[in-house]
């Protein structure tokens, strides 16, 4: 059973994955549309679109978002793993565990600091005024729900690892 929810939660991440995907590909639309339109006139169109910084920005800011607890899963997250090969392997796996354990809690505290964040600015009203006008909550909304994302991720590495062999995870080495 725990080996079919891991693999459903596995397609969840994929399919947020290519969320991310998609709006990188809608953000270099709309750069490229915002270049062209500032160097190519064509009647009835604006000269550029004002508001596509502050856009790509909040897509730039998603797609990091969508993708990160699919990387992780992946064990493509960022890495820094010289120390663990080269320590004996039951040490190298023991510093995995305070490793997961140390991001499993920084993981659940992000959650729940974002849900206070975003709760909190909901109540309040408050408004990001720039181009564009938009409640502040849109933007903080994504925090809570990726960090328990990758919380949830957390448990099955911590899962994988106790099931593993006892030494430092395989996956995402430095070049050999």
């Amino acid at each position: 059973m725990k080996g079919g929810i891991s693999a459903a939660y596995g397609k969840l991440l994929a399919g947020l994955a290519l969320v991310g995907c998609a709006t990188m590909f809608a953000m270099m639309l709309v750069i490229v549309a915002d270049v062209g339109l500032r160097n190519i006139p064509v009647p009835g169109l604006p000269r550029g679109l004002a508001w596509s910084n502050e856009i790509s920005e909040l897509m730039l800011y998603l797609m990091t978002m969508a993708v990160a607890p699919w990387l992780l899963r992946q064990g493509q997250h960022i890495r820094v793993d010289i120390l663990l090969q080269a320590l004996p392997p039951r040490l190298a796996w023991t510093l995995e565990w305070v490793g997961d354990t140390i991001g499993l809690a920084c993981c659940l505290f992000m959650a729940w600091y974002g849900t206070q964040a975003a709760w909190s600015s909901f109540r309040s009203g408050a408004v990001n005024i720039k181009t564009l006008v938009t409640p502040e909550w849109w933007a903080l909304a994504p925090l809570p729900v990726v960090f328990l994302l990758l919380a949830v991720e957390m448990v099955f590495r911590m899962q994988r690892l106790g099931a593993g062999p006892r030494g430092p995870r395989n996956d995402a080495v430095s070049a050999a």
